[in-house]
């Protein structure tokens, strides 16, 4: 843990604790944003003194006398011990595919813990779109899905019937290079016309514009297209050379030589030549997001060599970490160990360059003189101070209102981009027509259709020539819950959000939430596609739903292995998906979770579009054995004596208010009003994010169970979702529970 991280924690906890996330951590009003060939609509995108509770532990005593981080240690080793074995026997593994299998068996443990519950995923919608389907990576992980420069977008609204022939020919092609021309060729045929501009939705603003220090998705989103990296994935899913025009691996798998190319170039917003791109923009992207302990760091850390010690401090001399440029064009990464997944990290900001002149003339600094709170900082505080090497610069920002991107005149491959111009126009999702009727009038490219548009355009005769139900993705949403809350109302504004609890009953809601009966009682209590018919409309209620942290389809073995699953050796054959074992180790244990079923998506087997967890007669004797369990410890819960789950929602929009009263009814009727579900109604979209999606720590969260946040993966291997629960800070998404 880094000097500086142990520094900010120390000086909250001084404070009495009165405080309340790309690939990446991601808002759940991203699962209803505007994606590109998806089109989804963007939906959103007590006592003000704050009480400190702790967890009733097996002995029932109380840990008030252990730190903060001796608490979030002794939590996280009860709940997700067995999980994180699991994972360390998977990071041993000798070969890809055990690697693989242990992963899974380690995420069923994970599930079994009942630490969270998955929801959805984004797609999976009726959507209407001049988007022209298979122009979009396919690739799940990094950032190239949101990278636009290689879209091709028609004036007029791709019909369905076209769509579909199109899907097609995108199987039959893809991996050729031979799709896009095609496309072309077809949509001429067809009397389309191909525009060069490109108009999409975005539900937040971006808190910082250094896209090296944060790993929020809405940050990083509106920046992947104003800088190239190394590599990037393209519209068919191959991986193609970008400021690298080649690289090679030694033979020990140790080291990485990238050659670049040359001719690209740093520019300001006003097009400017600042520098030209060299190797050593490389050494200072990652030193700089090393530095600025973003959330970033914890992709490298253990796999680049010595970045490890360079993040806790343990050395101070960046030279000693494995990123060298060998000369201006020449650079090399040398690794801890193999690592089998390291190439396809490079589309991801981790691994983004940095102009250092134009950083430091900014004020920037490095190493122990880091301070971005310097009254002479000003790197990444607006568009107009960062430098571009990508397709596109940004001309103008109203908070609120539009980003404007224009193409980046001297960017080497500017003859080569389809899209010349983009405007991202904000949508808060309080109108539920919006995005819909923008999109008929052209204002936006595409958009999501939920209940309220779907019957606006079946009325306006849209729906049966246009929409159609667009892909889910590899982001999964979840309903965290807080297992150490120390914040009730948000961090950064102790009037909003306020908690109804009182001190006794928070103490109450602690003691049970530790209890993983109880969870697993409120996990299966949630009829979910009531739940999500809310958004989606009752015809497509299931498709969006996930079953899983990791998707099943994720990963498949590249060759047949042997496991261990409850004492009995299991082998699974070459070609076996994740999700096979992590449910086979699922239904060994005998618990009711549906992870994976391989019935579905016509047989092919999917974690998503069914509910796996809504099992009501489970979730009674779940809740029968935590009360029991509980009442040892001198918590009584039955109707007089319930247990009361605070749920923060934006009250600004229509769908996630009617999920969140979803939410509550079910879990009431199916737990017998022995447990309350609280609703804490925020007035705008930042008041739900504060709550539950920007804390940096666990006990900023301001919440017993947390939907607005969720994560995309990283890069191509199952540990880019199960990372994020490693103990002692190096897990992201650890602080959704309430730890670190």
């Amino acid at each position: 843990m880094k000097k500086q991280r142990f520094l900010s924690l120390a000086l909250a906890l001084s404070m009495g604790l009165s405080l309340c996330a790309c690939g990446g951590n991601s808002s759940n009003a991203d699962s209803n944003a505007s994606d590109p060939d998806s089109a989804n609509e963007t939906a959103v995108t007590n006592n003000s003194e704050v009480q400190e509770t702790t967890p009733a532990t097996d002995d029932n005593t109380q840990t008030e006398e252990l730190s903060y981080d001796d608490q979030s240690a002794k939590i996280y080793d009860e709940v997700l011990g067995e999980f994180y074995e699991y994972y360390q026997k998977a990071e041993e593994a000798g070969s890809v595919s055990e690697r693989y299998a242990l992963m899974a068996i380690a995420e069923a443990k994970m599930l079994e813990s009942a630490v969270m519950l998955p929801l959805t995923t984004k797609g999976g919608n009726y959507a209407i779109s001049r988007v022209v389907p298979g122009t979009l990576t396919p690739i799940l992980w990094g950032d190239d899905q949101y990278r636009f420069h290689q879209l091709l977008i028609t004036t007029e609204l791709i019909t369905a019937e076209h769509r579909a022939e199109m899907k097609d020919k995108y199987s039959e092609l893809r991996g050729t290079g031979t799709y896009e021309e095609w496309a072309k060729e077809y949509l001429a045929e067809k009397g389309y016309t191909i525009k060069d501009s490109y108009n999409y939705i975005y539900t937040a603003d971006p808190n910082t514009w250094d896209v090296l220090a944060t790993s929020l998705q809405s940050d990083s989103e509106p920046v992947v297209n104003t800088y190239d990296c190394l590599m990037e994935y393209d519209m068919e899913g191959v991986l193609q050379p970008r400021l690298a025009e080649s690289y090679e691996v030694s033979a020990d798998g140790l080291t990485y030589t990238f050659h670049l190319r040359e001719g690209a170039t740093w520019v300001d917003s006003q097009g400017r030549k600042v520098a030209d791109v060299t190797a050593d923009d490389f050494v200072a992207g990652m030193q700089h997001m090393m530095d600025a302990m973003g959330g970033l760091e914890f992709l490298v850390d253990g796999i680049i060599k010595n970045s490890t010690q360079y993040i806790n401090q343990e050395i101070t001399d960046f030279t000693q970490v494995g990123v060298k440029a060998v000369d201006e064009r020449t650079l090399e990464y040398t690794l801890e160990a193999p690592c089998s997944y390291f190439i396809t990290m490079f589309n991801y900001s981790v691994f983004a360059p940095l102009c250092r002149s134009y950083y430091e003339s900014q004020g920037g600094k490095f190493g122990a003189e880091y301070d971005n709170s310097a009254a002479d900082y000003t790197y990444g505080k607006g568009p107009d101070s960062i430098v571009y090497c990508g397709p596109y610069v940004i001309t103008n920002a109203t908070a609120k209102n539009t980003i404007v991107y224009k193409a980046n005149e001297s960017y080497w491959d500017k003859d080569n981009i389809n899209i010349k111009e983009m405007n991202w126009l904000y949508n808060d999702g309080s109108d539920a027509t919006k995005s819909y009727n923008d999109a008929i009038a052209g204002t936006l490219d595409g958009a999501g259709l939920n209940p309220s548009s779907i019957e606006l355009a079946r009325s306006e005769g849209n729906f049966d020539d246009y929409a159609y139900i667009s892909a889910t993705t590899g982001t999964s949403y979840m309903a965290f819950y807080n297992l150490n809350r120390a914040a009730f109302a948000n961090f950064n504004d102790e009037t909003k959000m306020v908690s109804s609890q009182t001190e006794e009953d928070a103490a109450r809601t602690n003691a049970a939430i530790n209890n993983v009966h109880f969870r697993r009682a409120i996990s299966f209590a949630l009829d979910q596609s009531a739940w999500n018919a809310l958004y989606s409309g009752e015809e497509l209620k299931l498709n969006s739903l996930r079953n899983s942290y990791t998707p099943g389809t994720f990963v498949t073995l590249e060759e047949e292995v042997t496991v261990d699953i409850n004492g009995t050796a299991t082998t699974f054959p070459a070609g076996t998906y994740y999700g096979t074992i992590m449910q086979a180790q699922i239904d060994a244990d005998g618990l009711p979770i549906l992870a994976f079923d391989k019935n579905a998506d016509d047989g092919i087997g999917s974690s998503d579009g069914y509910d796996g967890w809504y099992h009501p007669e489970e979730a009674v004797e779940e809740l029968n054995k935590a009360i029991e369990e509980l009442a040892a410890q001198g918590v009584v819960i039955d109707e007089q004596n319930p247990i009361q789950l605070d749920l923060p929602y934006p009250m600004s929009v229509e769908s996630f208010t009617n999920r969140a009263n979803a939410y509550k009814q079910s879990l009431e009727k199916v737990l017998g009003g022995k447990v309350i579900i609280n609703l804490i109604g925020g007035e705008s979209n930042d008041d739900w994010y504060y709550a539950g999606y920007y804390p940096t720590y666990g006990y900023e969260g301001n919440y017993d169970v947390n939907d607005s946040s969720g994560w995309g993966p990283d890069y191509g291997d199952p540990s880019t979702y199960l990372n994020t629960l490693l103990p002692e800070y190096a897990g992201y998404m650890m602080k959704t529970i309430g730890i670190y």
